[in-house]
């Protein structure tokens, strides 16, 4: 009993000196579902390996084609976007459209109240 209750504190004082600044980007906020067909190509790490795209964290003001050890199409990189809300609900409804020439596989998402969501979270990474 002893053994355990030290353990406890042990994990609690642990636990303490966390703060929001050191915990990873996805415990920032919830992901929707509708954030899954993100989460397949996109991580939500700063700094973390690139999937098929670039990491998402802290998107949200981030000029397009700017995270370095990514190969971004000419294009996106040309496009001199930064990722407002505004940008961001674009992009999301169809990036082909928005950036003709870029090679995200990703024909859109037609539903304003789930880009809606998506881009909640993103803000939040």
């Amino acid at each position: 009993m002893k053994r355990a209750l030290i353990a406890a504190t042990s994990i609690l004082t642990g636990l303490a000196g966390l703060t929001v600044a050191n915990l990873p980007a996805k415990a920032a906020g919830t992901a929707p579902a509708s954030f899954a067909m993100c989460a397949s190509c996109h991580s939500v790490t700063a700094g973390g390996p690139a999937k098929m795209g670039p990491h998402l964290a802290k998107v949200i003001g981030r000029k397009a084609g700017s995270v370095s050890g990514f190969a971004y199409s000419p294009a996106l990189k040309k496009s001199g976007i930064t990722w407002t809300e505004a940008q961001l609900d674009k992009w999301l409804q169809n990036p082909r459209t928005l950036v003709p020439g870029n090679k995200m596989a990703f024909a859109g998402m037609a539903d304003k109240a789930k880009r809606a969501q998506v881009i909640a979270y993103l803000k939040t990474l």
